[in-house]
């Protein structure tokens, strides 16, 4: 999926192929969009609606239901190819964004894992999917626009897009009061800035569970590493017209800002772990392969069927 490219793979097409892998085992598929999703998730609608009427975007749900009372929530940012909207990237930046859809790919991946597995655990795939694109009608520096959650959130960046479709995903996850909701998203530069292309990041707000995913981590050698969300940053994102801005305003800690404003749509009670990463193998010494690539979803995999035997 991650290999695909934006012409062939649009939001359409990822919420097909996810629902061909889903279609026997899943009890039930939702898709929401146009006006219901501007209603619903204003913030994946206002993200997508740039682009073409063929590429509009898409909120997908799949549910697996189970006895077990422990509820799990992934959500996979599914940005198909990412402009950086009117805030528009160099070419270099943009080469390789038809991977910006790869945390999608790879909560798709995991999902497929837990129900192969047969976990016994309810699941919930959530596959906000967009094309951040240039119109019109795309989304604009300082416009200010109202989320799921009733904030309203000033658009200080348009290339700061994927933490918006993961806003709307977060709160609505929220309010299914879950044991633990999962965001993977190819999120920030910055994290790869601090761990190079190989290892993604992770933020969490429960610390057990971070013990117990660095521990699958290194017992399955599928690299993850914890940062801080560290508070101070908070005020990075403050804005003078709106409740919060979508960017920070410093040029450092940016996989820290991002990961602070995610938390603002995670009700406080509700475990969470958010993980920024590649979804893109450049690495050179392990293996000549250059491409879309799997990351963290075994270590996840672990910590999940533990949470779902205990």
């Amino acid at each position: 999926l991650v290999n695909t490219p934006a012409n062939i793979l649009g939001p359409r097409e990822l919420f097909k192929e996810a629902k061909k892998i889903f279609s026997k085992s899943a009890d039930k598929i939702i898709e929401t969009e146009g006006k219901e999703l501007k209603e619903k998730f204003p913030l994946v609608y206002s993200v997508g609606m740039g682009a073409e009427n063929k590429r509009k975007p898409i909120f997908s749900e799949f549910i697996w239901k189970s006895k077990n009372k422990k509820t799990i929530i992934l959500i996979g940012k599914g940005v198909c190819f990412d402009t950086g909207g009117l805030n528009l990237k160099l070419g270099a930046g943009m080469n390789l964004m038809k991977k910006d859809m790869g945390g999608a790919a790879n909560c798709i991946g995991l999902a497929k894992m837990i129900t192969e597995k047969k976990l016994d655990i309810n699941l919930r795939l959530l596959l906000p999917i967009v094309e951040n694109s240039l119109s019109g009608r795309a989304m604009r520096p300082s416009d200010i626009i109202k989320s799921r959650k009733g904030i309203y959130i000033e658009i200080g960046d348009t290339d700061a897009e994927g933490r918006l479709i993961l806003a709307d995903a977060l709160f609505y996850a929220s309010e299914k009061k879950p044991d633990l909701i999962i965001d993977m998203a190819t999120l920030t530069g910055a994290s790869r800035v601090a761990l190079g292309t190989d290892v993604p990041s992770f933020f969490t707000n429960h610390e057990k569970i971070a013990e117990n995913l660095i521990k699958f981590s290194k017992l399955c050698g599928d690299p993850l590493w914890q940062l801080p969300l560290w508070r101070n940053y908070t005020n990075q994102l403050h804005s003078n017209h709106a409740d919060t801005n979508n960017i920070g305003s410093s040029n450092f800690g940016g996989a820290i800002t991002a990961a602070l404003f995610l938390e603002k749509f995670v009700k406080k009670e509700i475990p969470w772990i958010h993980i920024d990463l590649m979804s893109w193998s450049l690495n050179k010494n392990l293996t000549s392969y250059v491409g879309g690539e799997v990351m963290g979803i075994r270590s996840l995999f672990h910590l999940i069927k533990d949470i779902s035997n205990n």
